[in-house]
């Protein structure tokens, strides 16, 4: 059990240039991860490891946290695994209050940072500290044990068609995809499944995420979270088919939350936001 809480997002969050139709909103994604990690005073680092264009992501967060307020916003490019061993970079790790993990290639992620001396600086905080670890698409991906490497929409629920691999292993009972209503991506969420039936589904749309906290999560965003839970499955035939044959599962079960809706991970059960709150604000 962690004591520190973990922020996966679907990408493509609000940074204040109106993606999502309005103007930046005080309240959005970003908002909540900032008073997750204690407020515009706290320490918060930005790694855009992941991405092609580091240095235009790294900025691109970081105005976008000082629109907010931030005071304190560092920003820092992992380009090679023996960084992991520098005294300075893990400075950086045991300093932050907040970790952000921004999209890209969530491969680079792990190739680099996994198994390496910042990989257990962030979980030794996590298990004992009041620590954020948040990431956006392929930052939020790579978060899983089992991770999504990559895989074609078009070839979805075929054997084969998702690629996946080990992630960073923040997260252990769920498969995290991002872009998930978007890019139509519920077919390659399904066969991770499959292959993990053990594991919970979570497809997470853009602009929203995950507050994940103990034995539970909640959604926050602007729109949805699809949750495939194959937990009273009655038929997979994932394990007897040839590569490239089409998949059939039987009674699996599937949610979709929106803000402020909760999923009790223990007992697979929900909580959604009362309707009368809605109808209120």
């Amino acid at each position: 059990m962690y004591k520190g809480t973990l922020i996966p997002i679907g990408g493509n969050e609000d940074k204040g240039v109106g993606e999502h139709g309005s103007e930046f909103v005080n309240d959005g994604i970003l908002s909540q991860v900032v008073k997750e990690a204690g407020g515009v005073d706290s320490n918060i680092l930005v790694i855009p490891t992941a991405s092609m264009i580091p240095k235009e992501v790294a900025r691109n967060y970081k105005r976008a946290l000082k629109k907010l307020g931030c005071n304190y916003v560092k920003t820092f490019n992992i380009t090679r695994r023996e960084q992991c061993d520098e005294k300075r970079v893990k400075n950086l790790f045991l300093q932050a209050d907040c970790v952000f993990f921004t999209g890209g290639d969530q491969s680079r992620i792990v190739d680099i940072i996994s198994n390496s001396p910042v990989h257990d600086i962030i979980f030794d905080r996590l298990i004992n500290e009041k620590f954020i670890l948040a990431g956006t698409s392929a930052g939020a991906m790579s978060m899983s044990k089992e991770m999504i490497k990559g895989g074609s929409s078009v070839d979805c629920l075929l054997k084969g068609a998702v690629k996946m691999g080990h992630g960073m292993g923040y997260v252990t009972d769920m498969i995290i995809d991002s872009h998930f209503i978007k890019r139509g991506r519920f077919g390659r969420l399904a066969e991770a499944v499959a292959r993990f039936p053990k594991l919970i589904g979570i497809g997470l749309g853009e602009d929203t995420g995950l507050v994940i906290s103990g034995n539970e999560f909640k959604v926050i965003g602007s729109g949805m979270v699809m949750v495939i839970d194959p937990s009273d499955l009655t038929h997979n035939n994932h394990k007897i088919l040839d590569e490239g044959m089409p998949m059939s599962m039987a009674n699996i079960r599937t949610h979709i939350l929106a803000d402020g809706d909760r999923f009790f991970m223990d007992k697979r059960t929900i909580e959604v936001f009362p309707l009368e709150v809605y109808k209120n604000q």
